[in-house]
């Protein structure tokens, strides 16, 4: 046995439970919901809106709503936001999205802070972008438009702007996690037996992962970063906000950073001497 091999045999195997996770994260309500790659927050947008159109004669609509809306500043946030027929949340995954209300208020304070409370997620489609003008327009219905809540055209020039690099993110999920997986069995057999040649084969495999999870989360980073300026530059007007994943930046990173170090490891065990098991008398 080659005790070498164990380490990055240990990272192929991090890299690809890391890079699954990072797949599947939300795929039913609940389920890791904090790995998500942004959070829209909509619980002022109702509020907000209102505000605004009553000021400078908007949507009649949204003027009737103002008035049906009584209790505390918690309750009229929600209660708005029911009447609009919008959560308080959409968090933005991989493969879709999900949404729901914050418990036991949208508020933190010094003893409260606010939790998530999935109420459902989207169908898992490959190749999804997270378009939250068309999300938001559908929970609308066809009786109201967005353009009523002065929703900023930015946002969706921005979504339009990244639809190309989520494609290719999740592409490159695919292939690191595939080459991942390989990488893993690479390992088990450099641990059982192994030369120059399984070595340099291992550490090509597991470059290969690094390649393809280091551009993934790159795209990642990018587009959240992108996406959640553009709302909250352009958004904040009318009373939304969006915040970084930052679990799910964790553990792409993290999946490629180990790739990396069992690349250079398998590279350091090629240039390693080795002593002849047999020698000539």
């Amino acid at each position: 046995m080659r005790i070498l091999a164990i380490f990055p045999l240990l990272c192929s195997i991090a890299a690809f439970t890391l890079a699954l996770l990072c797949i599947f994260a939300g795929s039913k309500p609940g389920y890791l919901e904090n790995v998500d790659m942004l959070t829209l927050n909509t619980t002022m947008l109702g509020e907000f809106s209102v505000n605004t159109s009553t000021t400078s004669g908007g949507s009649s609509w949204l003027a009737s709503l103002e008035g049906q809306l009584v209790g505390d500043v918690n309750g009229v946030i929600q209660d708005m936001a029911r009447k609009l027929n919008i959560q308080e949340f959409y968090s933005a995954h991989i493969l879709d999205y999900c949404e729901g209300y914050y418990t036991p208020s949208p508020f933190s304070n010094a003893t409260v802070y606010p939790t998530k409370n999935v109420t459902a997620c989207s169908n898992q489609t490959a190749l999804f972008t997270f378009d939250p003008t068309a999300i938001l327009q559908r929970e609308l219905g066809p009786n109201h438009n967005l353009s009523d809540l002065q929703w900023p055209s930015q946002v969706q020039d921005a979504v339009n702007a990244i639809q190309t690099a989520t494609r290719a993110m999740f592409i490159c999920y695919c292939i690191g996690i595939g080459f991942a997986g390989l990488a893993i069995i690479g390992a088990l057999v450099g641990l059982i037996s192994g030369g120059r040649l399984s070595d340099s084969l291992n550490a090509v495999i597991d470059l290969l992962a690094f390649l393809a999870l280091g551009i993934a989360s790159g795209i990642e980073t990018a587009v959240v970063v992108k996406v959640v300026d553009a709302l909250n530059q352009y958004g904040g007007q009318i009373g939304i906000a969006a915040y970084k994943g930052s679990t799910f930046m964790v553990f792409t990173w993290v999946a490629t950073g180990v790739m990396l170090a069992a690349t250079l490891t398998w590279l350091v065990d090629c240039c390693i001497p080795r002593r002849n098991k047999v020698r000539e008398v």
